[in-house]
Protein backbone atom coordinates (compact mmCIF):
# COMPACT_ATOMS: atom_id res chain seq x y z
CA UNK A 1 0.00 0.00 0.00
CA UNK A 2 0.84 3.95 -0.71
CA UNK A 3 -0.53 6.86 -1.04
CA UNK A 4 -1.00 8.16 -4.21
CA UNK A 5 -2.17 12.37 -5.86
CA UNK A 6 -2.91 12.75 -9.30
CA UNK A 7 -4.04 16.22 -10.95
CA UNK A 8 -5.42 16.01 -14.77
CA UNK A 9 -5.10 18.93 -16.91
CA UNK A 10 -4.12 21.69 -14.58
CA UNK A 11 -3.67 25.08 -16.27
CA UNK A 12 -0.95 25.64 -14.24
CA UNK A 13 0.97 22.79 -13.45
CA UNK A 14 4.26 23.78 -12.70
CA UNK A 15 3.16 26.50 -10.71
CA UNK A 16 1.26 23.70 -8.80
CA UNK A 17 3.91 21.49 -7.98
CA UNK A 18 4.99 22.85 -4.75
CA UNK A 19 1.55 22.64 -3.41
CA UNK A 20 0.90 19.51 -4.92
CA UNK A 21 3.87 17.72 -3.17
CA UNK A 22 2.35 19.65 -0.29
CA UNK A 23 -0.68 18.00 -0.49
CA UNK A 24 0.72 14.26 -1.23
CA UNK A 25 2.87 15.34 2.07
CA UNK A 26 -1.09 14.90 3.99
CA UNK A 27 -0.91 10.91 3.58
CA UNK A 28 2.50 10.28 3.84
CA UNK A 29 1.68 8.24 6.87
CA UNK A 30 0.60 5.53 3.94
CA UNK A 31 3.89 5.46 2.15
CA UNK A 32 6.92 6.80 4.71
CA UNK A 33 9.52 5.13 2.95
CA UNK A 34 9.73 7.54 -0.19
CA UNK A 35 8.35 9.88 -2.47
CA UNK A 36 8.17 10.64 -5.79
CA UNK A 37 6.75 12.92 -8.69
CA UNK A 38 5.85 13.57 -12.65
CA UNK A 39 4.87 16.21 -14.14
CA UNK A 40 4.15 16.21 -18.42
CA UNK A 41 2.31 18.58 -20.15
CA UNK A 42 -0.90 19.34 -17.58
CA UNK A 43 -0.49 16.62 -15.72
CA UNK A 44 0.73 15.82 -12.02
CA UNK A 45 1.35 12.33 -10.30
CA UNK A 46 2.71 11.87 -6.97
CA UNK A 47 3.27 8.72 -4.66
CA UNK A 48 4.08 8.20 -1.19
CA UNK A 49 5.80 5.06 -1.17
CA UNK A 50 5.67 1.88 1.45
CA UNK A 51 7.66 -0.89 0.22
CA UNK A 52 6.60 -4.39 0.37
CA UNK A 53 7.84 -5.54 -2.85
CA UNK A 54 10.36 -4.38 -5.00
CA UNK A 55 12.36 -2.72 -2.44
CA UNK A 56 15.47 -2.02 -4.38
CA UNK A 57 13.50 -0.70 -7.38
CA UNK A 58 10.00 -0.31 -7.38
CA UNK A 59 9.90 3.35 -6.60
CA UNK A 60 7.10 5.20 -7.89
CA UNK A 61 5.81 6.77 -10.17
CA UNK A 62 7.33 4.12 -13.03
CA UNK A 63 7.76 5.62 -16.05
CA UNK A 64 7.90 3.37 -19.53
CA UNK A 65 10.91 3.69 -21.28
CA UNK A 66 9.94 5.31 -24.45
CA UNK A 67 8.73 8.07 -21.40
CA UNK A 68 4.97 7.46 -23.01
CA UNK A 69 3.32 6.19 -20.29
CA UNK A 70 3.43 6.94 -16.40
CA UNK A 71 1.81 5.37 -13.51
CA UNK A 72 1.26 5.79 -9.65
CA UNK A 73 -0.43 2.97 -7.38
CA UNK A 74 -1.74 2.19 -4.34
CA UNK A 75 -2.30 -1.63 -3.90
CA UNK A 76 -0.50 -5.25 -4.71
CA UNK A 77 -1.03 -6.99 -7.77
CA UNK A 78 -1.10 -10.58 -6.96
CA UNK A 79 -0.65 -11.80 -10.09
CA UNK A 80 1.87 -9.46 -11.53
CA UNK A 81 4.72 -12.56 -12.09
CA UNK A 82 2.00 -14.06 -14.27
CA UNK A 83 1.73 -10.59 -16.23
CA UNK A 84 5.57 -10.14 -16.64
CA UNK A 85 5.47 -13.74 -18.37
CA UNK A 86 2.86 -12.81 -20.76
CA UNK A 87 4.27 -9.36 -21.74
CA UNK A 88 7.96 -10.93 -21.68
CA UNK A 89 8.54 -8.76 -24.53
CA UNK A 90 8.13 -5.65 -22.50
CA UNK A 91 11.01 -3.91 -21.31
CA UNK A 92 9.80 -3.62 -17.59
CA UNK A 93 12.39 -0.96 -16.02
CA UNK A 94 11.73 -2.56 -11.77
CA UNK A 95 10.20 -5.07 -10.30
CA UNK A 96 7.79 -4.12 -8.78
CA UNK A 97 4.34 -5.72 -8.94
CA UNK A 98 2.35 -2.66 -10.20
CA UNK A 99 4.56 -1.97 -13.24
CA UNK A 100 2.84 -4.44 -15.94
CA UNK A 101 -0.26 -2.61 -15.61
CA UNK A 102 1.56 -0.29 -18.18
CA UNK A 103 2.05 -3.35 -20.90
CA UNK A 104 -1.63 -4.02 -20.02
CA UNK A 105 -3.24 -0.49 -20.88
CA UNK A 106 -1.29 -0.96 -23.61
CA UNK A 107 -2.98 -4.04 -25.21
CA UNK A 108 -6.56 -3.62 -23.01
CA UNK A 109 -6.86 0.20 -23.00
CA UNK A 110 -9.68 0.55 -20.45
CA UNK A 111 -10.20 -3.27 -20.12
CA UNK A 112 -6.83 -3.65 -18.11
CA UNK A 113 -7.60 -3.01 -14.41
CA UNK A 114 -10.03 -7.06 -15.73
CA UNK A 115 -6.78 -8.58 -15.87
CA UNK A 116 -5.97 -7.60 -12.51
CA UNK A 117 -5.92 -10.13 -9.61
CA UNK A 118 -5.04 -7.62 -6.13
CA UNK A 119 -6.17 -4.57 -4.38
CA UNK A 120 -5.46 -1.32 -6.03
CA UNK A 121 -6.26 2.54 -6.78
CA UNK A 122 -3.84 4.00 -9.85
CA UNK A 123 -3.91 6.73 -12.21
CA UNK A 124 -2.14 5.94 -15.52
CA UNK A 125 -1.24 8.99 -17.89
CA UNK A 126 -0.74 8.13 -21.69
CA UNK A 127 1.95 12.02 -22.97
CA UNK A 128 0.68 10.75 -26.32
CA UNK A 129 -3.27 11.15 -26.39
CA UNK A 130 -3.18 13.31 -23.24
CA UNK A 131 -5.02 10.79 -21.53
CA UNK A 132 -5.47 10.01 -17.63
CA UNK A 133 -6.75 6.39 -16.63
CA UNK A 134 -8.02 6.07 -13.23
CA UNK A 135 -9.41 2.69 -11.54
CA UNK A 136 -10.01 0.94 -8.23
CA UNK A 137 -10.52 -2.84 -6.84
CA UNK A 138 -13.49 -4.12 -7.30
CA UNK A 139 -14.64 -4.23 -3.65
CA UNK A 140 -12.66 -1.28 -2.71
CA UNK A 141 -10.43 -2.78 -0.54
CA UNK A 142 -7.78 0.33 -1.50
CA UNK A 143 -9.44 3.95 -1.27
CA UNK A 144 -9.50 6.00 -3.60
CA UNK A 145 -11.60 9.96 -4.35
CA UNK A 146 -12.33 11.97 -6.91
CA UNK A 147 -12.07 15.73 -6.48
CA UNK A 148 -13.35 18.63 -8.61
CA UNK A 149 -12.49 22.65 -9.41
CA UNK A 150 -16.18 24.17 -10.60
CA UNK A 151 -13.71 27.21 -11.57
CA UNK A 152 -11.77 24.44 -14.04
CA UNK A 153 -14.12 22.38 -15.46
CA UNK A 154 -11.68 20.24 -17.13
CA UNK A 155 -9.39 19.23 -14.46
CA UNK A 156 -9.98 16.15 -12.79
CA UNK A 157 -8.40 15.33 -8.83
CA UNK A 158 -7.73 11.60 -7.89
CA UNK A 159 -6.01 11.03 -4.27
CA UNK A 160 -6.29 8.17 -1.85
CA UNK A 161 -7.56 10.08 0.76
CA UNK A 162 -9.73 13.25 0.53
CA UNK A 163 -7.68 15.31 2.70
CA UNK A 164 -5.10 15.58 -0.14
CA UNK A 165 -8.67 17.32 -2.31
CA UNK A 166 -10.20 19.64 0.40
CA UNK A 167 -7.95 22.59 -0.57
CA UNK A 168 -8.73 22.14 -4.39
CA UNK A 169 -12.25 20.56 -5.18
CA UNK A 170 -15.42 21.77 -4.26
CA UNK A 171 -16.77 18.44 -5.30
CA UNK A 172 -15.17 15.19 -3.93
CA UNK A 173 -16.55 11.69 -4.22
CA UNK A 174 -15.44 8.29 -3.05
CA UNK A 175 -14.20 6.79 -6.22
CA UNK A 176 -16.69 3.65 -7.35
CA UNK A 177 -14.99 0.04 -6.54
CA UNK A 178 -14.85 -1.69 -9.62
CA UNK A 179 -14.82 1.05 -12.06
CA UNK A 180 -12.46 2.96 -14.23
CA UNK A 181 -11.81 6.43 -15.27
CA UNK A 182 -10.88 7.87 -18.92
CA UNK A 183 -10.30 11.76 -19.69
CA UNK A 184 -11.74 11.02 -23.06
CA UNK A 185 -15.11 10.27 -22.24
CA UNK A 186 -15.00 11.88 -18.87
CA UNK A 187 -16.84 8.95 -17.90
CA UNK A 188 -16.03 6.00 -15.07
CA UNK A 189 -17.43 2.48 -16.67
CA UNK A 190 -17.95 -0.38 -14.32
CA UNK A 191 -15.28 -2.74 -15.42
CA UNK A 192 -16.17 -5.60 -12.67
CA UNK A 193 -19.48 -7.14 -13.37
CA UNK A 194 -19.70 -10.66 -11.85
CA UNK A 195 -23.32 -12.15 -11.86
CA UNK A 196 -23.52 -11.70 -7.66
CA UNK A 197 -23.62 -7.94 -8.26
CA UNK A 198 -27.23 -8.28 -8.95
CA UNK A 199 -28.97 -8.01 -5.89
CA UNK A 200 -32.57 -9.33 -7.79
CA UNK A 201 -30.94 -12.52 -8.63
CA UNK A 202 -31.17 -15.09 -5.97
CA UNK A 203 -28.07 -18.11 -6.27
CA UNK A 204 -28.38 -21.69 -6.65
CA UNK A 205 -25.18 -22.96 -6.99
CA UNK A 206 -24.51 -26.39 -4.13
CA UNK A 207 -22.49 -26.54 -1.23
CA UNK A 208 -18.83 -27.79 -1.76
CA UNK A 209 -17.79 -27.48 1.58
CA UNK A 210 -13.51 -28.69 0.68
CA UNK A 211 -13.93 -26.33 -2.90
CA UNK A 212 -14.60 -22.91 0.24
CA UNK A 213 -11.66 -24.58 1.91
CA UNK A 214 -9.28 -24.52 -0.42
CA UNK A 215 -10.18 -21.44 -2.19
CA UNK A 216 -9.81 -19.30 1.05
CA UNK A 217 -6.46 -21.22 1.29
CA UNK A 218 -5.38 -20.14 -2.29
CA UNK A 219 -6.13 -16.19 -1.20
CA UNK A 220 -4.34 -16.29 1.94
CA UNK A 221 -1.11 -17.89 0.15
CA UNK A 222 -1.02 -15.51 -2.57
CA UNK A 223 -1.33 -12.61 -0.05
CA UNK A 224 1.90 -13.67 1.71
CA UNK A 225 3.67 -11.77 -0.95
CA UNK A 226 5.90 -10.17 0.73
CA UNK A 227 10.00 -8.72 0.75
CA UNK A 228 9.28 -7.62 4.39
CA UNK A 229 8.58 -9.20 8.04
CA UNK A 230 4.52 -9.95 8.32
CA UNK A 231 2.00 -10.86 10.79
CA UNK A 232 -1.58 -11.54 11.81
CA UNK A 233 -4.21 -9.59 13.12
CA UNK A 234 -5.64 -12.14 15.42
CA UNK A 235 -8.99 -11.15 17.41
CA UNK A 236 -9.62 -14.76 18.49
CA UNK A 237 -13.26 -14.59 16.63
CA UNK A 238 -13.98 -16.89 13.59
CA UNK A 239 -12.53 -14.83 10.51
CA UNK A 240 -9.58 -13.61 11.90
CA UNK A 241 -8.76 -17.36 13.57
CA UNK A 242 -9.12 -19.13 10.20
CA UNK A 243 -6.98 -16.58 8.32
CA UNK A 244 -3.86 -16.58 11.15
CA UNK A 245 -4.49 -20.55 11.20
CA UNK A 246 -4.31 -20.86 7.47
CA UNK A 247 -1.19 -18.55 7.11
CA UNK A 248 0.63 -20.18 10.21
CA UNK A 249 0.33 -23.35 8.02
CA UNK A 250 1.51 -21.16 5.37
CA UNK A 251 4.52 -19.42 6.72
CA UNK A 252 6.04 -23.21 7.74
CA UNK A 253 5.54 -24.30 4.47
CA UNK A 254 7.88 -21.12 3.18
CA UNK A 255 10.56 -21.63 5.41
CA UNK A 256 10.59 -25.51 3.64
CA UNK A 257 11.80 -26.71 0.76
CA UNK A 258 8.44 -28.37 -0.71
CA UNK A 259 7.32 -30.37 -3.53
CA UNK A 260 6.59 -28.57 -6.34
CA UNK A 261 3.85 -30.98 -7.51
CA UNK A 262 1.83 -29.79 -4.59
CA UNK A 263 1.37 -26.58 -6.30
CA UNK A 264 -0.45 -26.15 -9.28
CA UNK A 265 1.27 -23.67 -12.27
CA UNK A 266 -1.43 -21.45 -11.25
CA UNK A 267 -0.21 -21.46 -7.70
CA UNK A 268 3.19 -21.46 -8.05
CA UNK A 269 3.01 -17.98 -9.45
CA UNK A 270 0.49 -16.81 -7.10
CA UNK A 271 2.63 -18.11 -4.22
CA UNK A 272 6.40 -17.39 -5.64
CA UNK A 273 7.16 -20.86 -5.91
CA UNK A 274 10.33 -21.44 -7.93
CA UNK A 275 11.38 -24.55 -9.86
CA UNK A 276 12.97 -25.97 -6.90
CA UNK A 277 10.16 -25.87 -4.66
CA UNK A 278 11.18 -22.76 -2.91
CA UNK A 279 8.24 -20.84 -1.71
CA UNK A 280 9.64 -16.98 -1.65
CA UNK A 281 7.71 -14.78 1.32
CA UNK A 282 9.54 -12.78 4.11
CA UNK A 283 9.48 -12.68 7.54
CA UNK A 284 10.04 -15.08 10.33
CA UNK A 285 10.37 -18.92 10.39
CA UNK A 286 7.52 -18.25 12.58
CA UNK A 287 4.34 -16.34 12.18
CA UNK A 288 3.49 -13.39 14.69
CA UNK A 289 0.28 -12.89 15.54
CA UNK A 290 -1.65 -9.58 17.25
CA UNK A 291 -4.21 -8.65 19.74
CA UNK A 292 -6.04 -5.87 21.71
CA UNK A 293 -8.52 -4.90 23.82
CA UNK A 294 -9.33 -3.64 26.87
CA UNK A 295 -7.38 -5.85 29.97
CA UNK A 296 -9.50 -9.29 30.35
CA UNK A 297 -11.55 -8.50 27.12
CA UNK A 298 -13.12 -11.94 25.86
CA UNK A 299 -10.95 -11.22 22.42
CA UNK A 300 -7.76 -11.07 24.39
CA UNK A 301 -8.81 -14.57 26.00
CA UNK A 302 -9.63 -16.35 22.91
CA UNK A 303 -6.72 -15.23 20.99
CA UNK A 304 -4.37 -16.36 23.42
CA UNK A 305 -6.22 -19.64 22.85
CA UNK A 306 -6.09 -19.09 18.69
CA UNK A 307 -1.96 -18.44 19.03
CA UNK A 308 -1.17 -21.22 21.25
CA UNK A 309 -3.12 -23.98 19.22
CA UNK A 310 -1.62 -22.65 16.12
CA UNK A 311 1.68 -22.22 17.49
CA UNK A 312 2.09 -18.28 16.70
CA UNK A 313 4.52 -16.24 18.90
CA UNK A 314 1.55 -13.91 19.86
CA UNK A 315 2.07 -9.91 21.01
CA UNK A 316 -0.82 -9.07 23.54
CA UNK A 317 -1.69 -5.70 23.53
CA UNK A 318 -4.19 -3.94 25.61
CA UNK A 319 -5.42 -0.01 25.81
CA UNK A 320 -7.68 1.97 28.48
CA UNK A 321 -10.72 3.60 27.91
CA UNK A 322 -8.93 7.30 28.24
CA UNK A 323 -6.58 6.45 25.68
CA UNK A 324 -9.15 5.04 23.40
CA UNK A 325 -10.96 8.40 23.98
CA UNK A 326 -8.04 10.75 23.51
CA UNK A 327 -7.65 9.12 19.70
CA UNK A 328 -11.14 9.74 19.05
CA UNK A 329 -9.99 13.43 17.00
CA UNK A 330 -6.88 11.29 15.26
CA UNK A 331 -9.13 8.51 14.47
CA UNK A 332 -11.44 10.41 12.83
CA UNK A 333 -9.22 12.33 10.90
CA UNK A 334 -7.14 9.16 9.65
CA UNK A 335 -10.58 7.20 8.79
CA UNK A 336 -12.51 10.37 7.05
CA UNK A 337 -15.99 9.05 7.91
CA UNK A 338 -18.48 9.65 11.12
CA UNK A 339 -20.20 6.83 10.86
CA UNK A 340 -20.41 5.11 14.64
CA UNK A 341 -19.79 1.29 13.58
CA UNK A 342 -16.43 2.37 11.63
CA UNK A 343 -15.26 4.51 14.57
CA UNK A 344 -15.70 1.84 17.11
CA UNK A 345 -13.85 -0.71 15.48
CA UNK A 346 -11.64 1.52 13.78
CA UNK A 347 -10.52 3.24 17.63
CA UNK A 348 -8.69 -0.48 18.50
CA UNK A 349 -7.25 -1.34 15.32
CA UNK A 350 -5.79 2.38 15.21
CA UNK A 351 -4.55 1.81 18.37
CA UNK A 352 -2.99 -2.16 17.37
CA UNK A 353 -1.81 -0.89 14.27
CA UNK A 354 1.13 1.73 15.75
CA UNK A 355 1.82 -1.00 18.01
CA UNK A 356 2.42 -3.23 15.22
CA UNK A 357 4.33 -1.07 12.92
CA UNK A 358 7.24 -0.35 16.57
CA UNK A 359 7.77 -3.64 16.19
CA UNK A 360 8.97 -3.71 12.69
CA UNK A 361 6.13 -5.19 10.88
CA UNK A 362 4.86 -3.59 7.34
CA UNK A 363 2.17 -6.02 6.62
CA UNK A 364 -0.43 -7.81 8.13
CA UNK A 365 -3.44 -10.72 7.06
CA UNK A 366 -7.03 -9.39 8.45
CA UNK A 367 -10.28 -10.83 8.53
CA UNK A 368 -12.92 -8.53 6.76
CA UNK A 369 -15.12 -9.38 4.73
CA UNK A 370 -16.51 -12.49 6.01
CA UNK A 371 -19.17 -11.32 7.68
CA UNK A 372 -20.66 -9.79 4.82
CA UNK A 373 -20.14 -12.73 2.63
CA UNK A 374 -21.70 -15.46 5.07
CA UNK A 375 -24.21 -13.14 6.66
CA UNK A 376 -22.43 -13.41 9.70
CA UNK A 377 -23.69 -10.46 11.53
CA UNK A 378 -25.97 -11.32 14.03
CA UNK A 379 -29.13 -9.18 13.12
CA UNK A 380 -29.29 -11.54 10.09
CA UNK A 381 -30.56 -14.14 11.92
CA UNK A 382 -33.78 -11.92 11.93
CA UNK A 383 -33.62 -12.34 8.09
CA UNK A 384 -37.29 -12.83 6.64
CA UNK A 385 -36.32 -15.43 4.10
CA UNK A 386 -33.26 -17.17 2.26
CA UNK A 387 -33.90 -14.25 -0.37
CA UNK A 388 -33.90 -11.36 1.74
CA UNK A 389 -30.89 -12.60 3.55
CA UNK A 390 -29.57 -12.88 0.14
CA UNK A 391 -30.07 -9.08 -0.50
CA UNK A 392 -29.05 -7.64 2.28
CA UNK A 393 -25.63 -9.68 1.91
CA UNK A 394 -24.99 -8.29 -1.43
CA UNK A 395 -25.96 -5.06 -0.02
CA UNK A 396 -23.17 -5.36 2.43
CA UNK A 397 -20.44 -6.50 0.23
CA UNK A 398 -21.08 -3.51 -2.11
CA UNK A 399 -20.72 -1.28 0.39
CA UNK A 400 -17.61 -2.60 2.13
CA UNK A 401 -15.69 0.34 0.76
CA UNK A 402 -17.54 2.76 3.14
CA UNK A 403 -17.24 0.67 5.97
CA UNK A 404 -14.84 -2.35 7.42
CA UNK A 405 -12.93 -2.02 3.86
CA UNK A 406 -11.95 1.66 4.74
CA UNK A 407 -11.54 0.82 8.26
CA UNK A 408 -9.14 -1.93 7.75
CA UNK A 409 -7.22 0.36 5.28
CA UNK A 410 -7.19 3.21 7.30
CA UNK A 411 -6.71 2.72 10.36
CA UNK A 412 -3.92 0.85 9.52
CA UNK A 413 -2.32 2.63 6.80
CA UNK A 414 -2.43 5.88 9.22
CA UNK A 415 1.12 4.40 11.15
CA UNK A 416 2.43 3.03 7.33
CA UNK A 417 0.93 -0.92 8.08
CA UNK A 418 -0.62 -2.57 5.12
CA UNK A 419 -3.67 -4.85 5.50
CA UNK A 420 -4.76 -7.40 3.02
CA UNK A 421 -7.93 -9.37 3.63
CA UNK A 422 -8.02 -12.74 1.81
CA UNK A 423 -11.87 -12.53 2.22
CA UNK A 424 -12.37 -10.68 -0.68
CA UNK A 425 -10.26 -12.36 -3.36
CA UNK A 426 -12.58 -12.48 -6.15
CA UNK A 427 -12.11 -16.10 -6.66
CA UNK A 428 -13.38 -16.46 -3.04
CA UNK A 429 -15.85 -13.81 -3.72
CA UNK A 430 -17.63 -15.77 -6.81
CA UNK A 431 -17.59 -19.06 -5.03
CA UNK A 432 -19.33 -17.98 -2.00
CA UNK A 433 -21.46 -15.34 -3.41
CA UNK A 434 -23.01 -17.31 -6.04
CA UNK A 435 -24.10 -20.16 -3.41
CA UNK A 436 -27.70 -20.78 -2.53
CA UNK A 437 -28.23 -18.73 0.46
CA UNK A 438 -30.65 -21.29 2.66
CA UNK A 439 -27.01 -22.98 3.10
CA UNK A 440 -26.35 -19.23 4.61
CA UNK A 441 -29.35 -19.31 6.84
CA UNK A 442 -28.62 -18.86 10.69
CA UNK A 443 -31.02 -21.48 11.67
CA UNK A 444 -30.57 -21.85 15.68
CA UNK A 445 -33.24 -25.21 15.45
CA UNK A 446 -31.14 -27.09 13.29
CA UNK A 447 -27.64 -26.08 14.57
CA UNK A 448 -27.21 -23.99 12.02
CA UNK A 449 -25.39 -20.58 13.76
CA UNK A 450 -23.94 -17.80 12.06
CA UNK A 451 -21.10 -18.35 9.23
CA UNK A 452 -22.01 -21.89 9.38
CA UNK A 453 -20.55 -23.40 6.16
CA UNK A 454 -17.82 -21.77 6.92
CA UNK A 455 -16.79 -22.88 10.27
CA UNK A 456 -18.08 -26.42 9.01
CA UNK A 457 -15.37 -26.26 5.65
CA UNK A 458 -12.77 -25.61 8.35
CA UNK A 459 -13.99 -28.29 10.65
CA UNK A 460 -12.16 -32.17 10.40
CA UNK A 461 -13.43 -33.18 13.98
CA UNK A 462 -15.07 -35.97 12.03
CA UNK A 463 -11.47 -36.56 9.90
CA UNK A 464 -9.09 -37.66 13.37
CA UNK A 465 -6.18 -38.09 10.96
CA UNK A 466 -6.16 -34.54 9.41
CA UNK A 467 -4.73 -32.00 11.80
CA UNK A 468 -7.46 -29.47 13.26
CA UNK A 469 -7.20 -25.76 12.16
CA UNK A 470 -8.51 -24.56 15.25
CA UNK A 471 -9.85 -25.16 18.89
CA UNK A 472 -13.61 -26.53 18.63
CA UNK A 473 -14.44 -23.81 20.76
CA UNK A 474 -13.06 -21.17 18.42
CA UNK A 475 -14.19 -22.69 15.36
CA UNK A 476 -17.85 -22.49 16.75
CA UNK A 477 -17.87 -19.26 18.79
CA UNK A 478 -20.50 -17.45 17.97
CA UNK A 479 -19.81 -13.46 15.91
CA UNK A 480 -18.45 -11.06 18.35
CA UNK A 481 -18.28 -7.45 16.60
CA UNK A 482 -14.54 -6.39 17.00
CA UNK A 483 -15.67 -3.26 19.05
CA UNK A 484 -17.96 -5.43 22.03
CA UNK A 485 -14.83 -8.23 21.59
CA UNK A 486 -12.26 -5.62 22.86
CA UNK A 487 -14.18 -4.92 25.68
CA UNK A 488 -18.12 -4.47 26.62
CA UNK A 489 -17.21 -1.46 28.81
CA UNK A 490 -16.03 0.27 25.29
CA UNK A 491 -19.02 0.90 23.85
CA UNK A 492 -20.35 1.76 26.79
CA UNK A 493 -17.77 4.45 27.83
CA UNK A 494 -18.10 6.13 24.66
CA UNK A 495 -21.51 6.50 25.02
CA UNK A 496 -21.36 8.00 28.26
CA UNK A 497 -18.56 9.88 26.77
CA UNK A 498 -20.80 11.02 24.36
CA UNK A 499 -23.57 11.66 26.80
CA UNK A 500 -21.79 14.35 29.03
CA UNK A 501 -20.35 16.29 25.90
CA UNK A 502 -23.70 16.55 23.79
CA UNK A 503 -26.17 18.37 26.04
CA UNK A 504 -29.59 17.74 25.21
CA UNK A 505 -30.40 21.29 23.99
CA UNK A 506 -27.59 21.17 21.74
CA UNK A 507 -28.72 17.53 20.09
CA UNK A 508 -31.81 18.74 19.70
CA UNK A 509 -30.93 21.27 17.35
CA UNK A 510 -29.17 19.37 14.61
CA UNK A 511 -26.83 22.26 11.48
CA UNK A 512 -28.72 22.99 9.29
CA UNK A 513 -26.19 22.14 6.42
CA UNK A 514 -26.85 17.89 7.82
CA UNK A 515 -29.80 17.92 5.93
CA UNK A 516 -31.81 14.73 6.36
CA UNK A 517 -28.63 13.29 7.48
CA UNK A 518 -29.53 13.62 11.19
CA UNK A 519 -27.30 11.53 14.01
CA UNK A 520 -30.16 10.04 15.58
CA UNK A 521 -27.91 9.08 19.10
CA UNK A 522 -25.83 11.90 21.26
CA UNK A 523 -23.08 9.28 20.15
CA UNK A 524 -23.29 9.96 16.63
CA UNK A 525 -23.82 13.25 16.69
CA UNK A 526 -20.38 13.77 18.73
CA UNK A 527 -18.42 11.95 15.98
CA UNK A 528 -20.25 14.25 13.23
CA UNK A 529 -19.00 17.44 15.19
CA UNK A 530 -15.57 15.78 15.27
CA UNK A 531 -15.46 14.96 11.82
CA UNK A 532 -16.96 18.53 10.77
CA UNK A 533 -13.58 20.06 13.05
CA UNK A 534 -11.57 17.99 10.96
CA UNK A 535 -12.86 18.42 7.45
CA UNK A 536 -15.31 22.19 7.73
CA UNK A 537 -15.75 21.83 3.96
CA UNK A 538 -19.39 20.71 3.78
CA UNK A 539 -19.35 18.83 -0.02
CA UNK A 540 -17.12 16.09 2.12
CA UNK A 541 -19.58 14.90 4.22
CA UNK A 542 -21.02 12.77 0.63
CA UNK A 543 -18.28 10.44 1.02
CA UNK A 544 -19.74 9.04 4.19
CA UNK A 545 -22.23 6.52 4.91
CA UNK A 546 -23.75 5.91 7.61
CA UNK A 547 -24.53 2.10 8.42
CA UNK A 548 -28.14 1.79 10.65
CA UNK A 549 -29.56 -1.23 11.32
CA UNK A 550 -32.58 -3.19 9.23
CA UNK A 551 -35.29 -1.98 11.45
CA UNK A 552 -38.22 -3.97 8.95
CA UNK A 553 -36.18 -7.28 10.30
CA UNK A 554 -36.89 -5.82 13.82
CA UNK A 555 -33.60 -4.62 14.47
CA UNK A 556 -32.04 -2.79 17.70
CA UNK A 557 -31.38 0.70 16.59
CA UNK A 558 -27.56 0.00 18.01
CA UNK A 559 -25.10 -1.88 15.95
CA UNK A 560 -23.71 -3.29 18.70
CA UNK A 561 -24.02 -7.51 18.72
CA UNK A 562 -24.98 -7.27 21.49
CA UNK A 563 -28.56 -5.79 20.74
CA UNK A 564 -28.98 -8.91 18.59
CA UNK A 565 -31.84 -11.09 19.53
CA UNK A 566 -29.53 -14.05 19.61
CA UNK A 567 -26.20 -12.46 21.04
CA UNK A 568 -25.05 -14.96 23.86
CA UNK A 569 -27.87 -18.15 23.03
CA UNK A 570 -25.41 -20.70 22.61
CA UNK A 571 -25.85 -23.25 19.80
CA UNK A 572 -24.25 -26.36 19.19
CA UNK A 573 -23.32 -27.27 15.44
Amino acid sequence: MCGIFACYKHESVDKFKADALQLAKRIRHRGPDWSGNYVKNTTLLAHERLAIVGLGSGAQPITSQDGDYSLTVNGEIYNHIQLREEFSSYPFRTVSDCEPIIPLYEKYGLDAPKYLDGMFAWALYDAKKDRIIAARDPIGITTLYMGRDSSSPKTVYFASELKCLTDNCDSITAFPPGHVYDSETDQLTRYYNPDWLDENRIPSEPLDLLKIRHSLEKAVRKRLMAEVPYGVLLSGGLDSSLIAAIASRETEKANNTINPAEYDAETKHLAGVDDAGNLHSAGWSRLHSFAIGLPNAPDLQAARKVASFIGTIHHEHTFTLQEGLDALDDVIYHLETYDVTTIRASTPMFLLSRKIKAQGVKMVLSGEGSDEIFGGYLYFAQAPSAAEFHTEAVKRVKNLHFADCLRANKSTMAWGLEARVPFLDKEFLDLCMNLDPNEKMIKPAEGRIEKYVLRKAFDTSDKPDEKPYLPQEILWRQKEQFSDGVGYSWIDGLKDAAEAAISDEQFSQPKPEWGTDIPTTKEAYWYRLKFDAAFPQKTVAATVMRWIPKADWGCAEDPSGRFSKIHDQHVKN
